[in-house]
């Protein structure tokens, strides 16, 4: 007997949407940072329309482990980071 998961509730997808983007904010290099940031608000709204339950749920999915792969990659890249700052960080 399958056991059925029920879709993510909707407070579940926001979480994972703020993850996402607090993840990408973790990110030294500013190119890193706005890519994440840009690749996570695109696919958000691409899977806004979804309806269908199983849909959902596999995006859903799709979205933890990216956010699992993001926080691998900030340590990484915080490991590596420049030591000068990218002209965009910079105050003027």
């Amino acid at each position: 007997m399958a056991s059925v998961v029920p879709p993510p509730s909707r407070r579940e997808i926001l979480s994972l949407f703020r993850s996402l983007l607090k993840t990408a904010r973790q990110f030294s290099d500013y190119n890193i940072k706005e890519y994440t940031k840009r690749r996570t608000i695109d696919a958000f709204r691409h899977n806004k329309s979804l309806s269908d339950p199983s849909s959902i749920s596999a995006a859903f999915s799709d979205g933890i482990s990216q956010l699992q792969v993001a926080k691998r990659q900030s340590v990484v890249y915080s490991l590596y980071a420049p030591k000068v700052k990218s002209i965009m960080e910079i105050d003027h």
